[in-house]
């Protein structure tokens, strides 16, 4: 079993993906700094781009589109840290049931 404060991000190399995938590894490492022990990111192919945490698949760019890095952020916080604030992207109405911003 896969430690789950491990995070990969599975990219594809073809697509030229990389500044994406690393643009998404800051944000968690800036949000989730204490509470991962490892983030990875995994060169693939073929189109690929998916989030893992420990070894479940938590994002999927083939069944979900690319992601909006609250999102990943909120799949990433509900495993690794319940609980923890994620600041203004949280108080915003990021997500389908929160109210619309002003």
């Amino acid at each position: 079993m896969t430690d789950v404060r491990r995070v990969e991000i599975e990219y594809c190399t073809q697509c030229r993906w990389l500044p994406r995938a690393a643009w998404l590894a800051q944000e968690l490492l800036t949000t989730f700094e204490s509470e991962l022990t490892e983030l990875a990111l995994k060169p693939g192919t073929g189109g690929v781009f998916v989030v893992r945490v420990g070894d479940e698949v938590v994002w999927d760019r083939r069944e979900q589109g690319f992601p909006e890095p609250t999102a990943v952020k909120r799949l990433v916080r509900d495993r690794v840290a319940p609980g923890k604030p994620l600041g203004h992207s949280e108080r915003f109405g990021h997500s389908d049931d929160s109210p619309e911003r002003p």
